[in-house]
Formats: C-alpha cells, structure tokens, sequence
C-alpha cells in the first residue's frame, strides 16, 4: 500500500487536490479505503477555513483496510459507511464507533451520502424532538440533504402529517413526490398556510435547518407544547424570538450541533441510526435523491454546485 493519496485539502484560496501522506489507524479507529464521498454545507466552511492541506469531507464510504488496536466487530474487507473528517481521500481513517458495516447490495456511492444527514435527521425528530407516531411535523427549509432525509425518517417514523418549505418550486413538486402531505413556499405569512391544513394545531416537531429573521414565522407554526429543533442557518445566525409566543405556547427551542458532541454522544447518535433506520436503507425504503456525482478530481466544481444552491438531494464525489 502507498505511502500517499490523492486528497481534497483545505487551502486558503479553496479546496486544493493533491498528493499528501496516507494516514494510519490509531486505537479505536479503522481505516477505510474511500469509494465514494458525500457533500455537505459546513465542506464550504472547511474548505478555506481548516488548517491548510488538511482534508475535508464528513461522510464516506468504501472497504476497511486495517484496524487500530481495541477495535471490536470490523475486520478487513467489511463494507462500511463512516462519518468523522478527511473523506475527500483515498483513504481515510474513521473512530470505529462512528462507522456502519453495510451489506454488498448496497452501492457505496449511495451509501457515502448517508451517515451524516441521517444522523442528523433522526436525531432532530426523535431524539431531541421527541417525534411520536401520529406528530404533525414541519420540515423548514426541506430541500437540503438532511431536510429530504427529515421528510423521508418522519413518514417512516409514523408521522400523521408532514408539511416541508422550499423556496424553489421545482423542489417543492419533488418534496411532494417524497412524502410531503403539504408544502409551502415560505414567503411572508406562510405559517397561516400550514395552520389551515392542520385545523389549527400547528406542527408538534419543527426541524429548522433555516432559522434567521423567518424564526418568528416558524414559532408561530408550532402547536400547543411544539418543540422547534435549530439544525441549520441557512437563514442567519441572527433572529427575533417573540417571548411572549414561546411562553404562552409553551414552546422548546432546541439548538443541536456535532461540534460540541462528544465522541460517545456521536457514537450513541450512529448506533440509534443504525438499529432505527438502516434495515430500511438496505430494503430499499429510505432513499434519497442522488443530484450528481462527480470525480475527485472535479471536488471544486462539486463544491461549487452546492455553494449556489444548484442541487437537490445529495452531491457525490467518487475516488
């Protein structure tokens, strides 16, 4: 095995692919040889703000090569999908707690869009917002990896309706397509929409992944006891919250991030993904819509088709 890879590295002026030193298994971790890697927004961010030449990427997949010492239930040749940093490689290196072993029905491609966004998704609506079979549930900001993946995990949850927003109307007829009973396009006054379909009790679980001066407009969504789950931010960090709303609604605001969790928090996170969801992936049930994939080579243009909001579903980079 080289010595080297071919990775996408972070580097002041944008991601950089070049040839940096191979890594190797520490205790507790694995490392894989990378199939294929998923996109997500915070790659952005890291691909000029991480320390340079250090490579980005949080979800991936491919086949183990070598174990680090005290790792339990992977050997070499399993088939895994990991989350972690440095997938935009040809190997990278995964705490095994973080990884999922997959079957080899299951396309690696598919399979490196997966870890993150269903993580998040799941723990948003059944962790933290305590989602129970029959909630009516809002996804804001639903075209994005892990608000499709939200709209999907909530109808297999038994959710007994789910409205989803979507600025863009060609998304919007495809969030339909997905499991969205109602969506909406979230100009000024939407939540009166989404009152009216529900008879007036507003969503008991909000997954926010856009925040921002619409918070107020969201809160005034929520039912009676609703809990809104801050995912993302789309919208900016910054936002109005009408105290006088959330105390008279009894509402829950709930901010989430993987940067603060730590490892057994995040280990717990891929274990309850695993046992909840994961036969489905390997069924067939829950899919997500793949956009494009495109060569390691190509992770600038990749970057860059995120970076103007071109996409639906998940982006791909194979190795």
């Amino acid at each position: 095995m080289s010595s080297t890879m071919l990775a996408g590295v972070a580097a002041p002026d944008g991601l950089k692919v070049t040839e940096i030193a191979r890594p190797n298994p520490g205790p507790g971790e694995i490392l894989v040889k990378v199939a294929a890697a998923g996109l997500n927004r915070a790659d952005l961010f890291a691909a000029t703000m991480s320390p340079a030449r250090t490579p980005i990427g949080m979800e991936w997949a491919g086949e183990v090569v070598e174990i680090g010492a005290d790792v339990r239930g992977f050997t070499v040749g399993n088939r895994v999908a990991c989350s972690g940093a440095g997938g935009y490689a040809e190997y990278a290196v995964c705490n095994a707690r973080r990884a999922i072993r997959i079957s080899n029905k299951l396309d690696l491609v598919e399979a490196a869009t997966l870890p993150l966004v269903l993580m998040t998704a799941h723990n948003a609506l059944s962790t933290v917002g305590a989602m129970k079979a029959g909630d009516k549930v809002l996804i804001h900001g639903a075209s994005s990896g892990a608000g499709i993946a939200a709209v999907r995990i909530a109808r297999l949850l038994g959710a007994g309706f789910i409205a989803a927003t979507a600025r863009n109307e060609g998304n919007r007829a495809r969030l339909a397509d997905l499991g969205a009973d109602l969506v909406i396009d979230p100009a000024e006054g939407w939540s009166a929409q989404l009152r009216e379909a529900t008879g007036g009790h507003g969503a008991d679980v909000i997954v926010d992944m856009v925040t921002g001066p619409g918070l107020r407009e969201t809160m005034k969504a929520a039912a009676l006891l609703g809990r809104i789950v801050n995912v993302g931010r789309l919208g900016g960090p910054a936002a109005e919250i009408d105290l006088d709303l959330h105390a008279v609604n009894r509402l829950s605001l709930i901010g989430v991030t993987f940067r603060t969790r730590t490892i057994d928090e995040i280990a717990e996170i891929t274990r309850g993904v695993e046992t909840a969801l994961w036969h489905h992936v390997e069924t067939g049930a829950l899919r997500l819509p793949l956009d494009k994939v495109f060569p390691l080579a190509e992770a600038t243009a990749a970057l860059e088709r995120m970076a103007a909001n071109r996409h639906f579903g998940k982006i791909a980079l194979t190795m």
